[in-house]
């Protein structure tokens, strides 16, 4: 059958028809030039189908591709499905016989003659599967897949690299990043490419520089023997005709400590262009120097094109979890408008030095607010205003790039979430419009000073409380709480996850068997037993931070005033915004009156020929939404089975425009559920 389908359409190929790559295109605009589906008619928009992955509960985030009328996608916990585009019928199964966990966000097509294939991430493993039947083709690696924990110069028994993001094709090259551990140990974050046909290593380049390579001086001399990450995890953008490739890196570990990479710590928060055939560094620009606050990149970037002094200019635009977009010439990296350098607060901490300027551009203005005063506080009960008076009495709010410090909580305004997620943007070439949604609530958080010492208490707050919190409280939804962690899992379930990851949470397969019992026994029932120097794996850094902590009041609620996310539609030709408006509400607040707050959102939007913005994302309305793409104005909506924490997807099957996306939920309240369908829209009774 899958065939057949492909034999249909190879006379028209992947002509627009198609969502091929993740991010709609190797140029990540997330842009289709359908145009069935329409101002004139969005509103009726149906469910064409469903399709229950039956593989849940999770939280996969995956965007779909579709190549030749087929869509291939992720269940939950990562087995790869291939689908009748045009009615759902999964037609075959990949099951690696291992439950992957936590966010994998695409699959990769890629073809030559009779030759189709799909590339495919689970835990440390890159499959090659043929793409009529979806078995592992032997000739790849070995047996089919090839382990990215190989060839970083580490122990690979050692560390954890995933890929939660896929890697993009350029010719016969597949080229990966990796998502990594945030406090050392960590591999490094080397950008890699793999020949398609044999797994065979082609060529890498290190994020952290080696004797000799460029940057190397931005880091203490033997910082690449040991410091690690400064990693992609976000996603690629390749121009096909240029070369190049453009990846965003993440910051170094360890994230809010520096003291062993005293430095501006180049390749680390930065966009880099490569040659994508070699893999040489053309040129880069690194948006936090030294980074202390977790700000790296978290968008993959959007190749656009844009009008300059009445000349069309090949641009390259970056999203930041700051709020802000980067806009350069792709060619030479030159900004297409302004990039001021102010000076900032140094750090209170011992050791610690922090960049005494950083980056910021000056257009166009931030779509996520910048600076949490009183004014800016909650009014949603005068109870809930007077509880976040008093408790932003307590902290420390000065803007960006203020390092943290011991005893006093300091705000990051937007979050650590962002501002720009790793959904990304929405680029439509006939307007100049990027798209992009963004968070745009307070988060908290301080320094700690490590009491020294080996034991399972100690092991927790090196290792688990920068996430979890001290008193194991987390974040939820995103970084659940661990609190009562001994009524959901028996210690052997504990030990696994820790060893091999969940969620958003990497694997410490560095640990010791005798760190890891006293760590899970302290985890489960509170007992701290001492270890001896010699059983400690890993030697704390003097201050660790304590935790993510969202401002949020009493009752769950964000304490900043709304809007709490928001779609924002910028002019990328002059940096002015043709509109922004909240996006999301919560259902109880929305029954009491109290609508269009926004809210938290992951995922991103896409934008059609026919002038529609389709986007899902949000946390707690389970809405799928269509916008007018030139104004703003709400077209159509429709409720979820479950959050579409995910970036949609539309294509063309049997002569009917789909819009597609895949529902999982994860990311609401606890009590929310989580599951894994697929629900794809179409006009009624469209035909060829």
């Amino acid at each position: 059958m899958i065939a057949a389908l492909h034999a249909a359409d190879t006379t028209k190929g992947r002509s627009g028809r198609d969502w091929p790559v993740y991010g709609g295109n190797s140029a990540g605009t997330r842009y289709s030039p359908l145009k069935q589906i329409d101002h004139s008619n969005v509103a009726q928009l149906r469910v064409a189908w469903t399709h229950d992955t039956a593989d849940g509960p999770g939280a996969s985030q995956t965007q779909p591709i579709v190549v030749e009328g087929v869509l291939y996608g992720l269940t939950p916990k990562h087995k790869v499905i291939a689908l009748n585009g045009a009615t759902g019928k999964e037609l075959w199964r990949f099951d690696p016989g291992t439950a992957g966990r936590g966010p994998n966000r695409s699959v990769v097509y890629w073809s030559s003659g009779t030759d189709h294939r799909i590339f495919s991430a689970l835990d440390s493993f890159v499959y090659a599967l043929n793409a009529a039947t979806g078995k592992p083709i032997p000739g790849f690696g070995k047996d089919g897949r090839i382990d990215l924990r190989e060839g970083l110069g580490r122990d690979p028994s050692r560390i954890s690299i995933i890929l939660t993001s896929p890697g993009i094709i350029y010719k016969d090259l597949l080229i990966v990043g990796g998502r990594t551990p945030e406090a050392l140990p960590a591999p490094p974050g080397d950008v890699r490419a793999y020949d398609v046909r044999t797994g065979q290593l082609r060529w890498s380049f290190h994020t952290i520089p080696h004797p000799g390579e460029f940057g190397y001086e931005t880091w203490p001399k033997d910082a690449w023997t040991y410091s690690g990450s400064a990693n992609n995890w976000a996603g690629m953008a390749v121009d096909e005709k240029r070369g190049i490739v453009y990846v965003p890196t993440g910051s170094a570990a360890t994230d809010f400590y520096g003291a062993d990479r005293i430095g501006d710590d180049l390749f680390a928060n930065c966009l880099i262009a490569l040659n994508a055939r070699t893999g040489e560094r053309l040129w880069h620009f690194q948006g936090v120097k030294h980074d202390l606050w977790d700000r790296d990149f978290p968008s993959p970037p959007t190749l656009v094109t844009v009008k300059r002094d009445g000349k069309a200019v090949d641009a390259v635009a970056q999203t930041t979890k700051q709020g802000w977009v980067y806009l350069f010439d792709r060619a030479n990296g030159k900004p297409l408008f302004p990039i001021e350098y102010g000076k900032y607060p140094g750090s209170s901490l011992p050791g610690e030095a922090a960049a005494e300027t950083q980056p910021l551009p000056a257009r166009p203005a931030p779509f996520a607010r910048q600076l949490l005063t009183e004014d800016l506080l909650t009014n949603r009960t005068p109870e809930a205003h007077q509880w976040a008076l008093s408790r932003f009495r307590e902290l420390r709010s000065e803007g960006q790039f203020v390092p943290f410090s011991v005893g006093r909580e300091t705000v990051i305004f937007p979050g650590f979430d962002g501002g720009a997620e790793w959904g990304g943007s929405a680029f439509d070439p006939e307007t100049g419009l990027l798209f992009v949604n963004a968070n745009d609530l307070p988060w908290t958080s301080s320094m700690a000073e490590n009491q020294g010492g080996a034991s399972g208490k100690q092991l927790y707050l090196t290792n688990c409380a920068n996430c979890h919190g001290d008193d194991m409280s987390g974040s939820p939804p995103q970084i659940p709480a661990l609190t009562d962690i001994g009524s959901k899992r028996n210690p052997q379930q504990l030990a696994t996850v820790i060893r091999q990851g969940a969620g958003r949470m990497p694997g410490f397969p560095s640990l010791r068997q005798a760190d890891l019992n006293a760590l899970v026994q302290y985890m489960m029932s509170g007992e701290n037993k001492e270890l001896s120097t010699n059983e400690a794996a890993v030697k704390a850094p003097r201050f660790r931070f304590t935790g993510y902590h969202k401002f949020l009041d009493p009752d769950g609620y964000p304490a900043a005033a709304p809007p709490w996310g928001t779609l924002n539609a910028i002019n990328l030709n002059t940096g002015e915004y043709a509109w922004k408006i909240p996006l999301g509400e919560y259902p109880e607040l929305a029954q009491k009156g109290m609508k269009e707050t926004g809210t938290e959102n992951y995922g991103g939007p896409i934008v059609t020929a026919g002038g529609i913005v389709f986007i899902a994302a949000t946390n707690f309305d389970r809405k799928f939404r269509a916008f007018d793409s030139e104004t703003g104005k709400l077209l159509w909506e429709t409720t979820l089975p479950f959050a579409g924490n995910a970036t949609p997807a539309t294509y063309e099957a049997g002569g009917r425009q789909f819009v597609v996306i895949y529902a999982t939920g994860g990311k609401g309240k606890g009590s929310d559920p989580t599951g894994g369908v697929y629900v794809a829209f179409a006009l009624p009774g469209q035909t060829r």
